[in-house]
């Protein structure tokens, strides 16, 4: 088990916090850009030595013990890959560092190679592949030595947005198929939600919540994370009481709204995403988003389904 507990400080900004992950877990730090989920990545490297505080690997105390000590792997968003050695290279390069014997050391290299699917570009420099190619090969990278910890910082950030969802998925086969402890750092929920097994959302150097990804996006805790989470039908107390619920800040969910129901309203605004079509519906002197596979044009009547149950009430 990962255990954290760490604190930085910087001119105008201070990270304080406390963090357990599991063998085998992997936890996404989602949060905003300046939120102290990099920070926090170079803290537990070691890249950056804290204030106060500790990290600890099962019984073995990482803090005072430098970056090549600490047998943690580290992507980082612009791959760092060595442009004068072959794809091979760059793979074996740790491992020759860490004075892995020669025969154990090249199965390592070729069995990254087909896992990663790389074989037919080992002998190339990274100049010569492609972005999705590149981020492939420094993944590899990191985990050839079979790193106790892997951190992944952005991983997909430098990518576009065809090779973002390809390789998504890829990657994360690949870190349930090590197996390692893992910390990935995005601002998007949608990479966070995909990769991790919990998810741990971060503001302003502080943990807001931790949870499994679903039990995350369900019930947010307060109306900020509702709202870097995406979620648009964020009501104030005097919404809450138009639409029948106490008055307090509540976040009606997706599944709590659908067309078709006994609540009157109007289509104000009719949004065409291809797949599915957003409707901005006013409704009880409240505007309330949903969406559908289809819906009405601007301007027209609907009847809304609204489970007043399913509202989840926020702090703040």
């Amino acid at each position: 088990m990962l255990e954290l507990s760490l604190e930085k400080a910087f001119p105008g900004f201070r990270l304080g916090l406390e963090l357990r992950v599991e063998e085998g877990e992997v936890l996404a730090l989602l949060g905003p850009s300046g939120s102290g989920k990099s920070t926090l990545l170079r803290l537990i490297a070691g890249l950056l030595p804290p204030d106060r505080g500790f990290v600890r690997f099962g019984e073995l105390d990482l803090t005072p013990l430098p970056p090549e000590r600490r047998g943690v792997g580290f992507l980082f968003q612009d791959y760092a890959l060595f442009p004068h050695l072959t794809v091979a290279e760059n793979l074996a390069f740790g491992l020759v560092e860490a004075r892995w014997p020669k025969a154990k050391r090249e199965a390592r290299v070729k069995e990254l190679l087909e896992r990663m699917e790389l074989l037919p570009h080992a002998k190339k420099r990274p100049q010569g592949l492609s972005g999705g190619e590149q981020q492939r090969v420094a993944l590899a990278r990191a985990l050839a030595a079979r790193p106790r910890l892997l951190l992944l910082d952005e991983p997909l950030g430098a990518l576009d947005l065809r090779l973002r969802e390809e390789l998504l998925l890829f990657l994360r086969r690949t870190l349930r198929a090590e197996g390692i402890t893992t910390l990935v750092v995005t601002h998007d929920q949608g990479e966070a939600f995909l990769l991790a097994h919990r998810v741990a959302v971060l503001r302003e150097g502080r943990l807001v919540q931790v949870g499994p990804p679903e039990e995350v996006y369900a019930r947010p805790k307060d109306a900020w994370t509702a709202r870097f989470l995406g979620h648009k039908n964020l009501l104030s107390p005097e919404e809450s009481r138009a639409l029948g619920l106490p008055p307090k800040r509540h976040l009606l969910p997706p599944q709590a709204l659908g067309l078709g129901g006994e609540v009157k309203g109007v289509v104000e605004e009719r949004l065409f995403f291809g797949s599915r079509v957003g409707l901005w519906v006013r409704a009880m002197g409240v505007r309330l988003y949903l969406e559908a596979l289809e819906g009405p044009k601007e301007g027209a009547e609907v009847g809304l389904h609204l489970d007043r149950a399913r509202a989840v009430p926020l702090e703040g």
